[in-house]
């Protein structure tokens, strides 16, 4: 397919990434905060917790947000903070985790919470009150939280690694006039996503048709799936947001550039 739309880059092509990817500092800093877990549910958020330590050397702290119902099932770590759990034992509403984002440098909200609207609002209130921490949202914690979407979407820096199927969920909360069919051939979803965020500033990442889909600020970027490490299973793993995670915290000028540089490297 011809490329005759200037906002859309196909991202495989670009030589700069690769300087983004190594803009990292020899001496640790910055603090990178994983939200996600519940009674039934939390090995997803240790093993991204352990992939980001082994393969991030240079953070100051990874630390997991667990609800309460967890405290049990783990020793007595620094690195472990624990909110007040709702009686599905998942997180709810409270005065300490409404603010507990506000000394990391980026929140990683990682899933597998409770499908009740409890957490939900607890989930959108931490991220209505974290301030200018940038936050990214993945797996069930879109589906979570999409019913609430007119009350984050305004967020500064707020970047969602979405599927087709979830975004759909957003932009009806929205009530955005134009819709993101999963039928649709990858030219109109560019379309609508790079109209969609020039209302909102949002960074988005979706996978459709093959490809990776990225969107930041009217500007989108393509990179084939069979171009990358990540297959359709690896790419919804934690992994490769908990990257983009890192790579947005230390670009924080380059939110569309760190997705890709963390997709591609």
């Amino acid at each position: 397919m011809k490329n005759e739309l200037d906002y859309w880059q196909k991202a495989e092509n670009d030589k700069t990434l690769k300087d983004l990817a190594w803009n990292f500092p020899e001496q640790k800093s910055k603090t990178l905060s994983i939200i996600g877990g519940h009674s039934a549910s939390f090995t997803t958020e240790v093993k991204v917790s352990e992939y980001v330590s082994n393969t991030f050397p240079f953070l100051k702290e990874v630390n997991n947000f667990f609800p309460d119902s967890l405290k049990s099932k783990f020793p007595p770590l620094e690195n472990l903070k624990f909110f007040a759990s709702s009686d599905s034992g998942s997180f709810k509403r409270s005065p300490d985790f409404r603010e507990s984002l506000a000394n990391s440098d980026f929140g990683l909200i990682l899933g597998d919470l409770s499908k009740n609207s409890e957490t939900a609002l607890g989930i959108s209130e931490l991220i209505a009150n974290s301030g200018s921490t940038p936050i990214l949202l993945v797996r069930d914690s879109i589906d979570l939280v999409a019913n609430e979407s007119l009350n984050i979407i305004m967020k500064e820096n707020l970047f969602i690694f979405a599927s087709l199927a979830q975004l759909q969920k957003i932009f009806r909360a929205l009530y955005y006039p134009k819709m993101l069919l999963l039928s649709q051939p990858l030219l109109p979803v560019i379309e609508t996503l790079h109209k969609f965020t020039l209302s909102y500033p949002v960074s988005i990442l979706t996978f459709h048709e093959g490809h990776f889909i990225a969107a930041q600020n009217g500007k989108v970027s393509t990179i084939p799936l069979e171009k990358t490490a990540y297959s359709l299973i690896s790419l919804w793993s934690g992994e490769l947001a908990a990257k983009i995670s890192v790579f947005a915290m230390f670009n924080p000028s380059s939110p569309l550039e760190s997705i890709l540089a963390a997709i591609v490297y």
